[in-house]
């Protein structure tokens, strides 16, 4: 693989839309501009076959809970 592209789901989402749903965050190592905001799961694939790209999925860390000492 000649490069990565890191995606997350987006937040806010209404359940049943059809929108697309995941956000290119970074890509490493490759030459590529990304024009689009919200990217369906099937584009995403597809554009990192052309370019032999890896997807890479960035998980959800847990929620920010600030604690009053």
């Amino acid at each position: 693989m000649s490069g990565k592209i890191f995606y997350r789901e987006r937040t806010k989402m209404a359940d049943g839309s059809h929108q697309p749903r995941h956000v290119v965050v970074a890509v490493s190592d490759l030459n590529l501009k990304v024009y689009g905001q919200h990217i369906r799961m099937c584009e995403l694939k597809f554009i990192a076959d052309s370019v032999g790209a890896e997807l890479v999925h960035l998980p959800r860390g847990p929620k920010h809970q600030e604690e009053d000492d």
